[in-house]
């Protein structure tokens, strides 16, 4: 058997760990030749590959990124896409893909399989938020450095007495917002799924100031003021129909300045949080998420993704996983809104 491996959407801490999973298992148990795909999509759509053996995988654990490189690639807006990666995998002689990706790179699986092509999902998200999985890898390891900057962050505004926003990623999920606000000891938190008002959070800031602490305000990406837009960093999209976000934590700081007359200076901490090493947490789910993906393939159980739920790894539908966001439920959001101000 000879099954494909590619990697799509944004890099993110934890990919290499699952390809090396892959290749170690259908090599060593099953005695199948692996292939990896280059580029997300745009490997089996140009016939971009590279053989993967043992040695490939030897030392790329704990190393960031893909070695396999990726891309935002949509076969289905690409003339005759799907058609084009059935001749490629027939050509090359690949029974099976297996896709890591997120939402955009999973519902191009789903919708391959439903065209009579075989693939298997694993989920990758530094943002958490695909709904059938309890954790994605690369989310901890985002967590874990937006979270040391904040307390990096916390000296120097406490040494020059200013407001400081920390924007961090998160276009329609404020899970790395929420977790490393907390974690962080954030004195405001700013989520996609709550409008904020931002008289509000000024007051919040004012009351930090007045107590002669500075205030850290951690923003996810896509927050937005009640009655206002997403902050947008450009107007293009790519070819799975996002704009590029960005920009409010600079808006949020150029308000706060403004109507306190104290200092304030936006961070956006931006791809610093998908680079660089994966946690432990991150490369044991990684892991074990590509030696079930080889399971799945090896029980011809097509048209699946491996979820995390619990302590187990168990299958979904890909239909299923990429049906709906998992958001932040407001309860959670309320947990933190105890320690703004």
């Amino acid at each position: 058997m000879r099954i494909g491996v590619l990697t799509g959407g944004g890099d993110c801490p934890g990919l290499n760990a699952v390809i090396r999973a892959v290749t170690r298992k259908g090599i060593e148990t099953h005695g199948w030749e692996v292939v990896g795909f280059r580029n997300g999509w745009q490997g089996p759509l140009e016939g971009d590959s590279r053989p993967i053996g043992l040695n490939d995988v030897e030392d790329i654990l704990a190393r960031g990124g893909t070695i396999l490189g990726s891309s935002r690639t949509n076969p289905y807006k690409t003339e005759d896409g799907p058609e084009r990666i059935r001749k490629v995998l027939a050509d090359q002689g690949i029974d099976a893909l297996i896709a890591i990706g997120g939402e955009d790179t999973l519902g191009v699986a789903k919708r391959l399989t439903d065209d009579g092509i075989g693939v298997v999902g694993v989920p990758k998200t530094i943002d958490n938020d695909l709904a059938a999985t309890d954790y994605t890898f690369g989310f901890d390891t985002a967590v874990h450095i937006a979270t040391e900057s904040l307390d990096r962050l916390r000296t120097t505004a406490e040494s020059h007495h200013r407001a400081l926003v920390v924007e961090v990623m998160g276009r329609h999920a404020g899970w790395i917002a929420l977790h490393s606000g907390l974690a962080g000891g954030a004195n405001v938190i700013l989520v996609p799924e709550r409008p904020f008002n931002v008289q509000t959070v000024i007051d919040w800031v004012q009351r930090r100031f007045e107590r002669q602490y500075a205030p850290i305000i951690v923003v996810a990406e896509g927050a937005v003021p009640e009655g206002g837009a997403e902050v947008l960093v450009a107007g293009e999209k790519d070819s799975f129909g996002h704009v590029r976000l960005g920009g409010v934590g600079t808006w949020l700081a150029d308000e706060i300045a403004h109507a306190t007359g104290k200092e304030s200076r936006a961070v956006v901490l931006g791809h610093v949080q998908r680079g660089g090493t994966p946690t432990a947490y991150d490369r044991v789910l990684a892991t074990r998420f590509g030696l079930h993906a080889v399971d799945a393939v090896a029980d011809g159980d097509f048209g699946v993704m491996v979820a995390l739920q619990g302590t187990d790894i168990v299958r979904v539908k890909l239909a299923d996983a990429t049906a709906e966001l998992k958001t932040v439920p407001l309860e959670r959001y309320a947990e933190a809104e105890v320690f703004f101000g």
